[in-house]
């Protein structure tokens, strides 16, 4: 077995609060095999996680992962549970590459994917978040990087009183899901797949379950909206994050099916300020890191801290994807 030898390494636009942001390991080992890297995984696992817990992202450069079947053996040296694309209700249509990995969201190059938390629309999200760049675009394809602790105490300086709200009343989405796949949208899931059937009344019964309200559409749509949800959480180590989808659903659920103003509304039903939601974008726009990619490298990211997106690209950019399942530990509300 060879000895890994990794160094921390700076890159540009690299954030300090005060801890590095993202946490960057360079591989300095020449000749280094994925069983070496899950070994060296296994043995630095506990520490690695502690890191994450603190500053939320950790970018592994250098490491010999080429392609799906390396991404899932990285992911599996972790030892974390997982969760499936199958089992999420994710609106982005992904295409599964072995039982772990899945495609990043298939929405055309010119989308851009505004800074969210995954899944925080829904009931179910993950807690970390595994990336993994296979192919780097030719130009731009960042993904930006916020931290939510950070972006919440700006927030509560410039807007106390549209925290106080979001802290207050919750929020709850709506959406429009298609019947079939649309990947010309970032939210173009069918409810068939989000839902796991194609029977209307077990999708029906899955919906009421989970709390949500819903109707069926023409065309074989179907619009659902979900129980009040926060959108300020609380972690276990006392840091409050603006965990939600306010900032992507305002500024990109929009396509043949959808209307942003129609997307999002605080818990009680009443209208979020557009003056205040202006004042996130800008501030988390301000505080967001551009992840370049390179081929190969991979990031952890930690969905209850960190949010995440996608700048549009130019030429071929592959990168995989795969989440962690919340083991209920890591929150407080």
């Amino acid at each position: 077995m060879t000895s890994l030898d990794t160094v921390s390494v700076a890159v540009d636009g690299q954030q300090f609060h005060p801890e590095a942001f993202p946490l960057v390991y360079a591989l300095q080992t020449d000749g280094a095999s994925i069983e070496d890297t899950r070994n060296w995984i296994a043995s630095e696992r506990s520490r690695l996680i502690d890191e994450l817990a603190v500053s939320g992202a950790i970018l592994f450069r250098g490491f010999p992962v080429e392609g799906a079947n390396d991404f899932d053996a990285f992911i599996r040296a972790f030892g974390l549970p997982s969760f499936t694309y199958q089992e999420s209700l994710s609106n982005a249509v992904r295409v599964n590459r072995t039982e772990l990995v899945f495609t990043a969201n298939e929405a055309p190059p010119d989308f851009s994917i505004f800074l969210h938390h995954e899944m925080a629309q829904t009931p179910l999200f993950p807690s970390m978040l595994f990336f993994c760049c296979e192919h780097a675009p030719a130009k731009r394809g960042q993904t930006p990087l916020c931290r939510s602790d950070i972006l919440l105490k700006q927030m509560q300086e410039r807007v106390p009183e549209f925290v106080a709200d979001c802290e207050r009343l919750g929020v709850r989405y709506s959406n429009t899901m298609p019947g079939v796949d649309d990947p010309s949208s970032g939210l173009g899931r069918s409810w068939r797949s989000m839902l796991d059937t194609d029977d209307k009344q077990a999708a029906e019964a899955r919906l009421t379950k989970l709390g949500y309200s819903f109707e069926w559409l023409e065309d074989d749509t179907l619009r659902a909206t979900t129980p009040k949800l926060p959108a300020v959480r609380t972690l276990v180590d006392g840091r409050k994050v603006f965990f939600n989808q306010l900032i992507a659903a305002f500024r990109g659920w929009k396509d043949a099916r959808n209307d942003p103003t129609k997307s999002i509304a605080f818990g009680d039903g009443s209208p979020i300020p557009v003056d205040s939601m202006q004042v996130a974008i800008d501030l988390a726009d301000d505080l967001s890191f551009d992840l370049a990619w390179q081929t190969g490298d991979v990031a952890l990211i930690d969905n209850f801290l960190v949010m995440h997106g996608r700048r549009p690209f130019e030429g071929q950019r592959r990168v995989l994807a795969s989440l962690v399942a919340d083991d209920g530990t890591r929150l407080v509300a």
